[in-house]
């Protein structure tokens, strides 16, 4: 193949599907409008969880993902957490759901998880958290801090693999083997558009039958008080409910319930606390979910302060915020994600939820062999 593979999109995706077909020996191109990536994937958590995946494809996806995380890192020489997260149990029915978990899915499906409790709760990072119930330890899940690490991919890629970056760009408008940009047109065998929860700008008619959405984040960066060196990601019981490891197993009604009851306003605005440590010694931290067509620009102050309460009682200590922002991600589409053929040699790659960093790599290695093998 002597014309290159075209993408549109710097983010996960896009340098995933370019890592899958540069690995194999083809020519790339990658169109970015930013002069860095700017989207979902450097707003994250920089979570690639195995543990919270439902069995299936998507549990698959995460697995065959890690060792590719692993390999990146190695290469393109960013820091990598392999030391898995804590999901910490505050209450009897979250330690139920965990219980039942780890009995019953947990071997059924292979994860690689432990449930601490008692003594070894007292031992975890010195009794910090021994004021919860449980934790589980997801044995399998990793962290990058997505500022670094996204930068850091896009300079291995173009060092080792001779994949060409244009930065800057925008792209007007896709054909099959053609793109148009604002730094001209563009030839090559294979269009892949990867442009996140951007659903207008390119091949708005065929997206549009998707009926995707976007979802929006309200997330912080804090510092603790006290110097914790923490060095895994966190969550908590609230995160059973959203993800498919979890929300559709019996006890979850309970912890679901409970949280009506008690704190109906965390339901309301898809509250569950995440925390991810950066090299820095602070604290990446959220989230919420508000779903809509168009996100609005308006964060509201009451949810920051209870994802901080959340934080400061997960963490027993208090924090200082040091920075704002919002995140953002397609979202709610018919599946986890599309593979979306529009005609020969004009393709485009879709996650309809926030777990891009998760499943991305596999996801692409999947997407580029089978555009291969039709070509």
């Amino acid at each position: 193949m002597t014309q290159p593979i075209l993408i549109v999109g710097a983010g996960i995706l896009g340098l995933s599907h370019a890592y899958a077909a540069a690995k194999r020996g083809l020519k790339v191109r990658v169109f970015e409008r930013t002069a860095t990536p700017l989207g979902a994937s450097v707003r994250n958590f920089g979570q690639a969880l195995v543990t919270g995946q439902p069995p299936g494809v998507m549990l698959d996806l995460a697995r065959a993902s890690r060792s590719i995380w692993a390999d990146w890192a190695q290469r393109a020489g960013f820091d990598l957490k392999r030391n898995g997260s804590y999901l910490f149990a505050r209450t009897e029915a979250e330690e139920h759901l965990l219980e039942a978990f780890c009995q019953g899915r947990a071997r059924e499906s292979g994860y690689r998880v432990e449930l601490l409790r008692g003594a070894a709760m007292e031992a975890l990072y010195a009794g910090q958290f021994s004021h919860h119930r449980a934790a589980l330890h997801g044995l399998d899940d990793q962290q990058v801090y997505s500022r670094e690490a996204i930068p850091a991919l896009i300079n291995y890629l173009q060092r080792e693999l001779g994949v060409e970056f244009h930065f800057s760009t925008l792209v007007r408008e896709v054909e099959p083997g053609q793109v148009h940009t604002t730094a001209g047109s563009f030839k090559g065998a294979q269009v892949i558009v990867c442009s996140g929860h951007d659903y207008l700008t390119l091949l708005a008619e065929p997206l549009a039958r998707l009926d995707p959405q976007v979802c929006r984040l309200q997330m912080l960066r804090v510092r603790p008080r006290v110097d914790l060196k923490l060095q895994h990601a966190l969550l908590t019981g609230l995160s059973c409910v959203h993800y498919g490891a979890f929300a559709d197993l019996p006890e979850a009604a309970a912890v679901r319930a409970e949280i009506l009851r008690d704190s109906p306003y965390l339901d309301e605005h898809g509250i569950h606390l995440l925390i991810s440590p950066t090299p820095y010694g602070d604290l990446i931290v959220g989230d919420s979910h508000d779903y809509s067509r168009d996100p609005s620009p308006f964060n509201g102050e009451q949810v920051d302060n209870w994802m901080l309460q959340l934080c400061e009682e997960t963490l027993g200590c208090e924090v200082q915020v040091v920075e704002r922002w919002q995140g953002v991600y397609g979202a709610r589409g018919a599946k986890p994600f599309t593979w979306l053929e529009v005609e020969p040699g004009l393709h485009a790659a879709l996650m309809h939820t926030g777990v891009g960093m998760s499943v991305g790599p596999a996801m692409a290695e999947g997407n580029i062999a089978r555009m291969l093998e039709t070509m």
